[in-house]
C-alpha cells in the first residue's frame, strides 16, 4: 500500500497535514467513534476495552500500538479460566507495534490478519494457537520473531514477509499449508522439529543467515524452488514424506545437506552449490538435471534412483551408495521409517547424458538402467567398488532356425532399447522407457569404446573385455561400414566372439580338426607306404658302383579307408598341423592340400582361443 494513498477503510487521520502528511493516522475507526484505538479519548478507550469479552472479534487495521496499549487490549480479551488471551477474528493489517508484541499462548479462534503489519520490537507468539487462517503476508519483523510451539490449524500465510532478525518456529505445527513464498530471513531461520502437515512452500525465499530445519517433518510436498541459502542449510534428521523440491535453489556456503529421509523424490534440478558440500539422502529418487557444483562435492545415497542428466561440475564429484544407515554427528543411526520394507538400499543411476565425466567418480552403483549416450569424456570416468551393469538375455531363444543365443556380458541400457525395437527381437531385451530417446549402433559404439578405456585405465582388463565386445557388436550392426568390413567382423564374431569367447574358438578348432581327420582318411593318406627302389650298374672290370634310389608316388586309397591305423596317421597329421609342424606322413596330392589348409586355419583358431583366455584373466 502506498504511504501517500489513503487506506481503503475509514481511518483516523489524526495528525494529518495537507502539505506534509495528507493522510495522517491510518488506524481504523473504533466502532461508534471517529478515531482509532491509539487516538481515542481515554474514557472512550476504557469503555471500549471494558466492553470486550474473551473470544470477541476485533479490527484494528493501521493502528499504532505501544506496549501498554497492546497489553490493555489483550488483558480485555483474557480468558479468566486459562489466563490466556482469546480472540475471535483479530485483524491487525498494516498495524505498527512500536514495542514488543507479546501474543504468547494467545488463541485466535477466527482469522488472524497481520498483513503488512510492522513489528518494531520482538514479536512473540510462543505456543499461540491459530484456529483459522493466519495471515502475515508482507509483514515486517524488525526484531526477533518467535513462534515456538505455535499451532496453525488452518493455512499460514507469510508470503513476502521480512524477518530482519532471528525467526524462530521451533516445534511449531502447521496442520494446513504453510506459505513462506518470497519471504526474506535476514537472520537465522529456525524451524527445528517443526511439523508441516500440509504443503510447505518456501519458493523464492531468501535465507541470509543459517536455515535450521533439523528434525523437521514434512508430511506433504515441500517446495524450496529458487530459494537462496546464503548460510548453512541444516536439514539433518529431516523427514520428507512427500516430494522435496529444491529446483533452481542456490546454496552459497552450505557444506552439509542432510542426512535426511525422503519417501518420494528430491528435486535439485537447476540448483547451484557454491562451496564444497556433502549431500546425504535416503530417498526413492534424486533428480539433479542441470544442477551445478562450483567446488568439490560428495553425494552419498541410499535407495535412490538418480537422474544426473546435463549436470555441471567443475571439480571432482563423487556419487556413492551407502551400504548402512547414515551415522549422525552424535553417533546414532538415521532412522529410515519411510522405508520399512525396502529390500535393499541399492542406488541406481538413470541418466548421465550431457555430463562431462572427467571429474566424476561412481562408487557401488547400479548402472543397469543408466543412459550414457551423449556423456562427454566418458573414457575418464572412474568406477569404484561394485558398479553393476545390465546383462544380455540368458539361454537360447527359438525366434527362428537357427536358434539365437546371447553369451553373458555387460550390456548398456541403450543397447537393450535398440535391440528390443528391432523386428523379430527376442524376449529379454528391455524396452525403452518414455523419454529415454533413441540411440543406435552408430551412437553406441563410441560409448562402449570410452567405457572400455575407462576400465582399462582402472586396471580392470577383464571388465573392459565386455565393453570391447559391445563396441565390436555395434560396429558390426552400424549402417555406415562397408560390406567387406561387415563381413570381416561377422567372421571374427562367429569364429571367436571377437577374440573373447574361447569356447567358440575351441569348438571351431575341434570341428576343423575332425573335418581334417575325415578328409585325410578319405582322400589324403596313401593306400600303402610307397616303396623305395635302388638301381645301380657294376662297371666292367670292377670299380665303384653308383645306385639311384627312387620312390613310388603315393597311391590314392581304395577299399576300406576308415580303419584304426589310418585314423592314427590322420590324427598325427592333424595335431602337427595345429602347432604348425609337418607330420612327415606320405600323403596324396589331395592330402597335401588338405594338410596345407589345416596348417593355415587350425593354428589361427588355436591362437584365437588362447587370446580369448588371455583377455579374460589378464590384469
Amino acid at each position: 500500500m502506498s504511504t501517500s494513498a489513503p487506506p481503503t477503510w475509514p481511518h483516523c487521520a489524526h495528525g494529518a497535514d495537507p502539505a506534509a502528511n495528507p493522510v495522517g493516522c491510518r488506524g481504523i475507526h473504533v466502532p461508534g467513534h471517529t478515531a482509532c484505538l491509539a487516538h481515542l479519548a481515554d474514557a472512550d478507550r476504557d469503555a471500549y476495552l471494558a466492553g470486550l469479552t474473551p473470544g470477541a472479534s476485533i479490527d484494528h487495521r493501521g493502528t499504532t500500538f505501544t506496549d501498554s496499549l497492546l497489553i490493555a487490549l489483550l488483558n480485555a480479551l483474557r480468558d479468566p479460566a486459562t489466563g490466556n488471551a482469546r480472540l475471535g477474528t483479530g485483524v491487525f493489517g498494516a498495524a505498527t507495534f512500536e514495542g514488543d508484541a507479546v501474543f504468547e499462548l494467545a488463541i485466535f479462534e477466527g482469522e488472524a490478519g497481520f498483513k503488512s503489519a510492522t513489528f518494531k520490537g520482538d514479536a512473540v507468539f510462543d505456543s499461540a494457537t491459530f484456529k483459522n487462517h493466519a495471515e502475515f503476508e508482507s509483514a515486517t519483523f524488525k526484531n526477533h520473531a518467535v513462534f515456538r510451539s505455535a499451532t496453525f490449524e488452518r493455512r499460514a500465510w507469510f508470503w513476502s514477509a521480512t524477518f530482519e532478525r532471528r525467526a524462530e518456529f521451533e516445534s511449531a505445527t502447521f496442520e494446513d499449508d504453510a506459505w513462506f513464498r518470497s519471504a526474506t530471513f535476514k537472520g537465522h531461520a529456525v524451524f527445528r522439529s517443526a511439523t508441516f502437515k500440509g504443503y510447505a512452500v518456501f519458493e523464492s525465499a531468501t535465507f541470509e543467515g543459517d536455515a535450521w530445519f533439523r528434525s523437521a517433518t514434512f508430511e506433504r510436498r515441500a517446495e524450496f524452488e529458487s530459494a537462496i541459502f546464503e548460510g548453512r542449510a541444516e536439514f539433518e534428521l529431516a523427514i520428507f514424506e512427500g516430494d522435496a523440491w529444491f529446483e533452481s535453489a542456490t546454496f552459497v556456503e552450505a557444506d552439509q545437506f542432510g542426512p535426511l529421509v525422503c519417501a518420494e523424490q528430491i528435486v535439485l534440478s537447476g540448483a547451484k552449490f557454491g562451496g564444497p558440500v556433502t549431500l546425504s539422502f535416503a530417498a526413492r529418487r534424486l533428480e539433479c538435471r542441470r544442477a551445478r557444483w562450483s567446488s568439490t562435492a560428495e553425494i552419498r545415497l541410499r535407495y535412490a534412483t538418480v537422474d544426473f542428466a546435463h549436470a555441471v561440475f567443475e571439480y571432482p564429484l563423487t556419487i556413492a551408495a551407502e551400504p548402512d544407515p547414515f551415522v549422525l554427528t552424535d553417533g546414532r543411526q538415521l532412522a529410515e521409517d519411510p522405508f520399512p520394507s525396502a529390500p535393499d538400499p541399492r542406488v541406481r543411476v538413470a541418466s548421465l547424458r550431457g555430463v562431462d565425466a572427467a571429474h566424476l567418480v561412481l562408487a557401488d552403483l547400479d548402472l543397469s538402467g543408466c543412459l550414457f549416450a551423449g556423456t562427454v569424456h566418458l573414457d575418464q570416468l572412474r568406477l569404484e567398488g561394485a558398479c553393476t551393469f545390465d546383462t544380455a538375455p540368458p539361454a537360447a531363444h527359438w525366434r527362428r532356425w537357427p536358434p539365437v543365443r546371447f553369451t553373458e556380458r555387460r550390456v548398456l541400457a541403450e543397447e537393450h532399447h535398440w535391440r528390443a525395437s528391432q523386428p523379430g527381437a527376442v524376449r529379454g531385451w528391455n524396452v525403452a522407457v518414455l523419454g529415454a530417446g533413441r540411440a543406435g549402433p552408430l551412437q553406441l559404439a563410441p560409448v562402449y569404446r570410452a567405457l572400455r578405456k575407462a576400465f582399462e585405465d582402472g586396471k580392470h582388463e577383464p571388465g573392459a573385455a565386455d565393453f570391447y565386445y559391445g563396441e565390436m557388436e555395434m560396429r558390426r550392426h552400424a549402417d555406415d561400414i562397408p560390406r567387406s568390413e561387415r563381413g570381416l567382423l561377422t567372421a571374427y564374431w562367429s569364429l571367436s566372439g571377437y577374440g573373447l569367447r574361447a569356447s567358440r574358438a575351441l569348438a571351431w578348432l575341434g570341428a576343423a580338426m575332425l573335418l581334417t581327420i575325415v578328409l585325410l582318411m578319405a582322400f589324403g593318406l596313401a593306400q600303402d607306404t610307397p616303396k623305395q627302389t635302388a638301381t645301380g650298374t657294376v662297371p666292367v672290370g670292377g670299380g665303384k658302383v653308383t645306385f639311384e634310389i627312387d620312390k613310388d608316388d603315393p597311391q590314392n586309397p581304395t577299399g576300406n579307408r576308415f580303419t584304426g591305423k589310418r585314423f592314427e596317421k590322420a590324427l598325427s597329421v592333424t595335431l602337427n598341423s595345429v602347432v604348425f609342424r609337418s607330420s612327415g606322413q606320405d600323403l596324396t596330392t589331395t592330402g597335401t592340400y588338405i594338410e596345407m589348409t589345416s596348417r593355415l586355419t587350425e593354428p589361427v583358431l588355436l591362437g584365437l582361443a588362447v587370446l580369448a583366455v588371455r583377455n579374460r584373466v589378464k590384469r
